[in-house]
């Protein structure tokens, strides 16, 4: 059973301005490379529904969203929008801030939705992610959450157990935040070190509260952190959390900005770190929930250089194939060379990108790993303790 694709040209909606980092082309970039690829149908693509204002009150307030509301028609005071975090540099405020989040979320809810009734094995939305999105604010490019408004619904729905894994550079605070006193959603975030980076949280003593406590895991990397150490701390981190919470579908968001080349971050990763999470994912989801995997785009701000190689690698891991290899078809490179201010890639890797002159490499490799252990020790068993001494 082939995966759902979830995208549609009018997520393009979510647009703040044509120079704000976080733009919807991203999706465009990387849906039409894996058109060229020959990896995808446009007559796959299920376009995304408009969540509604009863689906997106399973975590926001509703005073929120009908201020998002008033925003979108230009009636939210410049005060009352500061305290809602609109009309701010990150999240400034555009005519279709409500619709286009909300169908944000619509992709997601859906996604998760059709995983979770069984009518397909895994699903990719793309345009989801939103991760810094709270109760009642909106934070780092993110007006709604769309990952813990589509958990809610599955919860309430189908009482599905939800492990909810980040790999964006920044610490996905929004869902960890949601459901921080939940024992039947856990959260594992792995991001670059708060010390440096938005928002300044994702400690790893940041492990639940109340009934949710231990269901909240955090490994903060250090700046210019490589493929090797990233992918050993995320392999190891990730199995423990599969064994200590059992879930029943895995939801995994995939912002690329861990990438050397994104100007928002401070890692040193290559493609191959992006080539290797989603096949990760993918055999942990079939040893531990029979294959039920749903995958999220998020972070990422080289738009034509790393995001589209590292989302389109999403799509084989969630199609069981292995890490797109070769050359970049022409054809898509012809169809956009014109737009980027950069050449584009013209091969699937990074070979010809080296980081060896990264100073203190093995401080920051002995580091990462003592904080990764730090963050599932004090929940394992002796037995699983055993593999770390």
């Amino acid at each position: 059973m082939r995966p759902a694709y979830i995208f549609g040209e009018n997520e393009n909606s979510y647009r703040f301005h044509a120079d704000h980092p976080f733009n919807p082309i991203r999706l465009e970039l990387t849906t039409s490379l894996l058109v060229d690829s020959g990896k995808l149908s446009a007559s796959e693509w299920i376009a995304s529904p408009i969540a509604s204002v009863e689906s997106l009150a399973l975590v926001h307030d509703v005073d929120y969203i009908e201020a998002v509301q008033a925003a979108a028609a230009g009636k939210l005071s410049g005060l009352k929008a500061n305290k809602f975090g609109l009309g701010t540099e990150d999240t400034p405020i555009f005519p279709a801030i409500h619709e286009g989040a909300a169908r944000l979320v619509g992709g997601t809810m859906h996604a998760l939705e059709l995983v979770a009734s069984g009518q397909v094995e895994r699903a990719f939305h793309i345009g989801g992610g939103l991760h810094h999105g709270m109760r009642r604010k909106a934070s780092g490019f993110c007006v709604y959450n769309d990952a813990a408004v589509a958990i809610a619904h599955v919860r309430k729905q189908y009482g599905t157990r939800v492990l909810y894994v980040d790999t964006d550079a920044h610490h996905g605070d929004g869902v960890q935040w949601l459901f921080y006193d939940d024992a039947d959603v856990m959260t594992l975030s792995i991001h670059e070190t708060g010390r440096y980076l938005f928002p300044g949280t994702g400690a790893v003593t940041e492990r639940g509260n109340g009934n949710g406590y231990g269901y909240s895991w955090n490994v903060p990397i250090d700046a210019f952190t490589q493929d090797e150490s990233f992918l050993r701390c995320y392999e190891t981190v990730f199995r423990e959390a599969c064994e200590w919470f059992k879930p029943d579908i895995i939801l995994t968001q995939n912002g690329a900005d861990a990438h050397a080349f994104d100007p928002l971050t401070h890692l040193a990763s290559t493609i191959h770190t992006f080539e290797q999470i989603p096949q990760i994912a993918s055999r942990l989801a079939d040893e531990y929930t029979e294959g039920r995997l749903v995958a999220l785009g998020g972070g990422g701000y080289d738009w034509f250089r790393a995001v589209p190689r590292a989302w389109s690698q999403v799509w084989a891991g969630l199609t069981r194939e292995a890490p797109y290899a070769g050359d970049i078809p022409s054809a898509w490179i012809e169809r956009w060379r014109n737009k980027s201010d950069q050449p584009l890639p013209t091969r699937w890797d990074d070979n010809s990108y080296t980081f060896d002159h990264i100073p203190r490499r093995q401080q920051i490799e002995e580091k990462n790993w003592e904080v990764t252990k730090r963050a599932f020790w004090p929940f394992i068993s002796n037995d699983r303790k055993s593999l770390y001494l």
